[in-house]
C-alpha cells in the first residue's frame, strides 16, 4: 500500500506501525523521566499559548488575521514537543493504539496518562508563574494581562457540553498533527506536518487541556494584582473546565484518530 503514497515520508501504515512501537514505549518508561519530560511538555505549550496571547493582544489585527497568526505562534509549542522530546498528555492519547493491539495494558495507559497529565499541569502552571513575576503581561499597556483574563473567564464560563466538544475537535487536529510529523523523515517535514493542524484548531477556538493549564493559573496569578474581568476565575471553575476539556481531549484523539487508524491498519493489515 506504500506505492499509492509516493514520496520520501513514512507511508499511513508505516506510521501507524511507528505510533504503536513509541506508544509501547511511552507506556513502560520509568516514572521520573516521564514526569521530567511531561513537565517540559507543559511549558513548551505554556510558550506556544503565550505568544498566541500576544499576537490577539493586538488591537489593529482583524479577527480572521488575528486567530490564523495567533495559531500559528502557537505551534511552537507542539514543534518542541515532537523536536526536542517531550511528553504531552493529548499527544499520548495516541498510545491506545498499543493497548488496542495489546501491546500494553489498561493500566499502563492511565498510569502513563495520569503522571503526564500532571506532570504537564506542573510545567504550564509553573511558566505562567514566572511569566506573571516577570512583568510579561504588564507589555503593551497591559493588553496582554487583559487578554489572559478575558480568555480565562471565557473558558470558565463555557457549558460542559461546549468545552467537551471543543476538546474533541482539538485533539483530533494535535493527534493528527503528531500522526503526520511521524511521517517525517527531517525536521523540516516535522516543522510542515505540525504547523497547519495546530494553526487550524487555534484559530477555530477549540480547547487544548494543557493550553488552558497556563491560562487560567495565569489569569488567577493576575487577579492578585487586582486584574479582573467581570467574573473571578476560581479553583472549582479551572477544574471544571480542565475535566470537560479533557475528557473531550480523549475523546478526540483516542477514539477519534488511534481508534478509526488502529481499525485501518492493524485489524485489517494492508496486503
Amino acid at each position: 500500500m506504500a506505492e499509492l503514497y509516493g514520496s520520501d515520508a513514512y507511508s499511513p501504515a508505516e506510521i501507524a506501525r511507528r505510533i504503536e512501537a513509541v506508544g509501547e514505549a511511552k507506556a513502560r518508561m520509568a516514572w521520573l523521566p516521564l514526569a521530567l519530560l511531561g513537565v517540559l511538555a507543559g511549558v513548551f505549550i505554556g510558550l506556544g499559548a503565550m505568544l498566541f496571547v500576544l499576537v490577539k493582544s493586538d488591537p489593529t489585527l482583524g479577527f480572521a488575521a488575528s486567530a490564523v497568526l495567533g495559531g500559528l505562534v502557537f505551534a511552537v509549542g507542539l514543534f518542541m514537543v515532537v523536536v526536542a522530546g517531550a511528553e504531552l498528555f493529548t499527544g499520548n492519547n495516541l498510545i491506545v493504539m498499543a493497548w488496542a493491539d495489546g501491546r500494553v495494558s489498561t493500566a499502563q495507559v492511565l498510569r502513563n496518562w495520569a503522571i503526564v497529565c500532571v506532570a504537564n499541569f506542573v510545567g504550564a502552571a509553573g511558566l505562567a508563574l514566572l511569566v506573571w513575576a516577570s512583568g510579561h503581561t504588564s507589555l503593551n499597556g497591559g493588553a496582554i494581562g487583559h487578554k489572559v483574563v478575558q480568555f480565562a473567564v471565557a473558558k470558565q464560563e463555557l457549558p460542559f457540553v461546549t468545552a467537551l466538544l471543543r476538546g474533541v475537535l482539538c485533539n483530533v487536529l494535535v493527534c493528527m498533527a503528531v500522526w503526520m510529523a511521524m511521517g517525517g523523515r527531517s525536521v523540516t517535514d516535522k516543522a510542515v506536518a505540525v504547523v497547519l493542524p495546530v494553526m487550524a484548531f487555534v484559530a477555530a477556538g477549540f480547547e487544548h487541556s494543557i493550553a488552558n493549564m497556563y491560562l487560567m493559573p495565569l489569569a488567577m496569578l493576575l487577579q492578585l494584582d487586582g486584574l479582573t474581568g467581570h467574573a473571578a476565575i476560581t479553583w472549582g471553575g479551572m477544574l471544571g473546565n480542565l475535566l470537560s476539556v479533557i475528557f473531550g481531549n480523549v475523546l478526540g484523539g483516542a477514539v477519534l484518530v488511534a481508534g478509526v487508524y488502529h481499525v485501518i491498519y492493524k485489524r485489517q493489515p494492508p496486503n
